[in-house]
């Protein structure tokens, strides 16, 4: 009761990263009013688990205590510790994925006593709406869910959306988020979307039925490990063509969440309307110009095409081994 009381501390709150990377999540360990970092007669047990959007459940990621060491889940053979001195907790989360980001808590326990910190795991990236081929407000929860990931994706947080809203993001279509609401954000106020004398900001539906209620999707994508082009080809194609055309010249047709990152992290500049892996017809425009997206720089979007009649080009994929 009288020792010195145990305490952990992150030195940075937010780390930032990106799809692919490697990435240390800093923790220490200490006793208040010494400079050692274990007493000595207890092991000291090492955890941390990520932090669900609920705040109620928690994922096991690590644990350590001496020389036994466990992961978990899609975590297995990407995390371990950094051990860099006897008090360093921080953990080193390899091949960083989309499901990665996040808050995470590192909790050390040596005997009776315990305590925590929580460090945030940004991801550099892009938020787009999706909507599928049978239009508006058609997905619940779960479909969401497989809808951005079907196309490179996951579904958004609310704090990215946020993030997205603050660097000028505008879409009036309400749109399932990660933690179970239904939101979407506007910084040009106007009567159809909740009225022109409303502040800008990000309008919340709140939280609806996820297999009852339908919705749009915000979805969330990062960088990738690949080759994302415009194929040229003598002939414009239909869509089986163009899935075809892909194959043979050992790529595959690219798919929406590769359009927006290729557009936004790397800049992708094409003005040739082209399939994609859903079925729809984009094409992305970094420099606005006439003719091409004159207003805006945006991927622009032509619809969901008859598959069978209607010619366009097409962007592929080619991911790097």
């Amino acid at each position: 009761e009288n020792g010195p009381r145990l305490l952990v501390v992150a030195e940075q709150a937010k780390i930032f990263s990106h799809r692919g990377g490697n990435v240390t999540l800093p923790c220490k360990f200490y006793h208040e009013h010494t400079s050692t970092a274990g007493s000595g007669t207890h092991k000291i047990r090492v955890k941390w688990t990520k932090l669900t959007s609920d705040y109620l459940k928690e994922v096991d990621v690590f644990v350590a205590m001496g020389h036994h060491k466990k992961s978990y889940g899609n975590y297995q053979d990407r995390v371990f510790l950094r051990g860099s001195s006897e008090n360093d907790a921080s953990l080193i989360i390899t091949n960083i994925m989309l499901e990665d980001y996040g808050r995470y808590k590192c909790e050390v326990i040596e005997g009776l006593e315990d305590d925590t910190a929580v460090v945030a795991l940004n991801l550099e990236g892009v938020v787009f709406p999706y909507s599928p081929r049978l239009g508006r407000y058609n997905l619940n929860y779960h479909e969401a869910q497989r809808a951005c990931l079907d196309q490179d994706s996951v579904i958004a947080s609310f704090d990215q959306l946020y993030d997205a809203w603050r660097s000028g993001m505008d879409w009036c279509n309400a749109g399932w988020l990660s933690d179970g609401s239904v939101q979407y954000p506007i910084t040009k106020p106007r009567e159809p979307c909740g009225g022109k004398n409303t502040v800008p900001g990000v309008r919340n539906y709140g939280f609806w039925d996820k297999d009852k209620s339908r919705y749009d999707v915000f979805c969330f994508t990062s960088n990738f490990n690949g080759r994302f082009y415009y194929l040229i080809h003598p002939t414009k194609l239909t869509y089986d063509e163009a899935v075809q055309a892909c194959l043979k010249d050992g790529s595959q047709i690219a798919k929406v969440g590769q359009i927006f990152a290729a557009w936004k992290l790397l800049g992708y500049d094409r003005c040739d309307a082209g399939w994609l892996a859903d079925g729809s017809v984009r094409y992305p425009i970094s420099r606005p110009r006439k003719r091409c997206s004159p207003n805006e720089a945006a991927v622009r979007f032509v619809g969901f095409p008859d598959k069978k009649h209607k010619l366009y080009g097409v962007y592929c994929f080619r991911a790097y081994n």
